[in-house]
């Protein structure tokens, strides 16, 4: 089972999930979860403990929007194709996936991990620099990472 199986399992996308995941709401609105975590954590200062109701929000909205949306009525978008490359690239130890589609996503998966560090930092010291520096290099990558989920996509749709 690769990494993407497990995280896919955590959010429960499996068979229909991912179509619903695969609606452009789910993958666009996916992008308000590392701001609305940031601000939550960084209430702390204003809200002292109280400040765990808005940090549990942000994650009940990060596990729920995968499947908060109904089934894509077309998938004939980037963002969808993005979400549909991902289920193949989550499944690459049951059908291949080209050469030149093996290493980039793990490199560009590691490049948005540096950026979620510097995030963590910025927000544990409560440093503004390391957590927007981070918060920018994270969602970069991670775009970029999709983009390439859609040329995977591409590539892949017309096998057997």
């Amino acid at each position: 089972m690769t990494l993407e199986q497990k995280v896919a399992s955590v959010f429960h996308l499996n068979g229909e999930n991912w179509m619903r995941h695969a609606n452009p709401k789910s993958v666009w609105s996916r992008f308000t979860v590392l701001p609305l975590l940031i601000i939550a954590s960084w209430s702390r200062v204003l809200l002292g403990w109280w400040a765990l109701i808005p940090i549990a929000l942000a994650v009940v909205w990060m596990f729920m929007n995968p499947i908060a949306f109904p089934k894509a009525m077309s998938t004939n978008n980037w963002a969808s194709k993005g979400v549909l490359g991902e289920r193949v690239w989550a499944n690459r130890n049951n059908i291949p996936v080209p050469e030149h589609h093996r290493r980039v996503p793990n490199v560009l998966n590691s490049l948005a991990a540096v950026g979620m560090i510097l995030v963590i930092w910025g927000v544990v010291a409560f440093s503004i620099w390391p957590t927007v520096t981070g918060a920018v290099i994270a969602v970069a990558f991670k775009v970029w990472y999709v983009d390439r989920m859609v040329w995977l996509y591409e590539d892949m749709k017309h096998l057997p």
